[in-house]
This record gives structure tokens, C-alpha cells and sequence, in this order.
């Protein structure tokens, strides 16, 4: 039987050999961004359903740069790194960076991405705990996203480190809502302050009834547990209209905002010491 025909693959095979390559490069671009401190944060504002025109929070998303400076976003390295220790050195630099900007800017509030892997890594909660006690007004202010995936991964102990870390003010955000199927066992058990609805169910929400009747029964399960909703990759008018009346509470994406390295309260900052 020819395995090709059916879909299967081998190690062997030259399908194989070209997404190993391709992970590789991918690989020793991070590693190298690592190596020479090419790590950066993008920051996307985060707004209220009630109040659009000013951001609620932001959430610092990685970026590394490769040799030509070219800036490379999470979405191209993130999955292959995460398995690795490369990952865990990735959400060290990714929560160091936030905490900074954390310390420098006291009315900002920020969101971090974290791995379930994460939890029991020294450095992490090393970078974590040192960061928090620059201020007591840090803790409140940042929220540590992990995704459903992730979560699932280790269900019990990252249940464990949230209750640890609420108690000292940290908030936590489910991040990628309803892409998953085992979430909804266990949300019971793991209090998430607020769960950030996965992109596929909002992208052309407006016209899609299929989307519309997911999105409000994961609304529904949120509300029910008290958690704040997050439309995320809100890109057009119409989709912000229709999230609005089914009672989503923030919203996230281009139309309220790209992601960038320079955020508003940074090119102010510039402006500041230029005068």
C-alpha cells in the first residue's frame, strides 16, 4: 500500500525531511535572536465594549528579529519553540520585558503569554516574583495569558499556580477560547478572571450564523462563571457591532489596533525627552 495515497507519512520520507528543515531554520533563527538580544514586545490595545475609544489593557506579544532585522511575529516560531527549552527562555524574556514596561508606565495594564511548561521553571518564577516586588501596583496590573492547549496539558497544576498568584493580585486570561473540546471539564476548576474567545469564531462574525451561535453559547459559559469576554481579531465595523450586542465585554484586533513596538505611551515618552 502506497501511505502517500492515504495521507500517512514516515520519518523517512521527503515530506518529513522538508518540515524537519524547516522547524530547523526556524530553530536557529529564535536561537539566534536569543544570542544577540534581538527579543522584542508588540503591544495590541485591548478595549471595552462600552468604551472603544480608549484601551481597557494591552497584551505584549514576542516578536524576534532575524539577520536582516526583518521583525518575525509569535504566530512563525512560537508552536515549534514551545516545545523546547528555547520556549521557556522565550516566556522568561517575553514576562521580563512586560514587568519592565510594567515598572516604567504606572497606568498601564498588561497582558503576558505564558506556557502551562512554564510554570515549574526557575527562571520564570524568578523573573516573576523579582518584577512584582519592584511595586506592589504590578501584580494588579498584570494578566498572564495561557491557552487552552497549553492549559490542558497539565490541568491540576496550573489550577495550583493561579490560585497561588491570584492571591498576590495577577489576574489570568484563557487564551484561544473554544478551540479546544476538553476545556469546558475543567473550566469549573480553574477560575480564569476572563477567557479571550478564539479568533475562528470571530472573524466574519456578522455574517456568519454558525459563528454567531458558537460565540454566544461560549459568551454564555463565560458569564456563567463570572469570567470577563474578549473578542479576539475583531477586524471590521459590522463584526464590533454584532460582538456589542451579544454582550462582550473587550475587544481586540485591527480594527482597534495592530499590534506594534512603538505603543502610543512609548512614542510619547520619545517625545518627551527629544523637548
Amino acid at each position: 500500500m502506497n501511505d502517500s495515497i492515504y495521507g500517512y507519512d514516515d520519518m523517512g520520507s521527503p515530506l518529513s525531511a522538508a518540515i524537519a528543515e524547516r522547524d530547523q531554520r526556524t530553530m536557529d533563527m529564535v536561537r539566534d535572536a536569543l544570542r544577540n538580544k534581538q527579543v522584542m514586545l508588540a503591544y495590541q490595545p485591548v478595549v471595552q465594549t462600552l468604551r472603544p475609544d480608549r484601551p481597557a489593557f494591552y497584551e505584549g506579544l514576542v516578536r524576534v528579529l532575524d539577520q536582516t532585522r526583518r521583525v518575525i511575529p509569535a504566530r512563525e516560531f512560537i508552536e515549534i519553540a514551545e516545545r523546547s527549552e528555547t520556549g521557556r527562555i522565550l516566556d522568561c524574556l517575553s514576562l521580563e520585558l512586560g514587568l519592565e514596561a510594567l515598572d516604567r508606565h504606572k497606568d498601564l495594564r498588561l497582558a503576558i503569554n505564558m506556557s502551562a511548561r512554564s510554570i515549574g521553571y526557575p527562571r520564570w518564577r524568578e523573573t516573576l516574583l523579582r518584577g512584582i516586588e519592584r511595586d506592589v501596583t504590578i501584580a494588579e496590573r498584570l494578566i498572564l495569558e495561557i491557552t487552552e492547549s497549553s492549559a490542558m496539558i497539565m490541568p491540576d497544576l496550573v489550577a495550583v499556580f493561579m490560585s497561588d498568584l491570584q492571591e498576590m493580585g495577577v489576574s489570568f486570561a484563557l487564551d484561544d477560547f473554544g478551540a479546544g473540546f476538553t476545556a469546558f471539564r475543567y473550566l469549573k476548576d480553574f477560575y480564569f478572571d476572563m477567557v479571550k474567545i478564539d479568533g475562528e469564531f470571530i472573524r466574519g462574525i456578522a455574517t456568519s450564523p454558525d459563528n454567531q451561535v458558537l460565540a454566544q453559547a461560549l459568551v454564555s459559559v463565560a458569564k456563567h462563571f463570572d469570567m470577563y469576554t474578549v473578542a479576539e481579531f475583531v477586524e471590521t465595523e459590522a463584526d464590533a457591532r454584532y460582538l456589542s450586542s451579544i454582550g462582550i465585554d473587550c475587544m481586540q484586533g485591527h480594527y482597534f489596533g495592530a499590534a506594534t513596538i512603538n505603543p502610543a505611551w512609548r512614542t510619547g515618552e520619545a517625545r518627551k525627552k527629544a523637548g
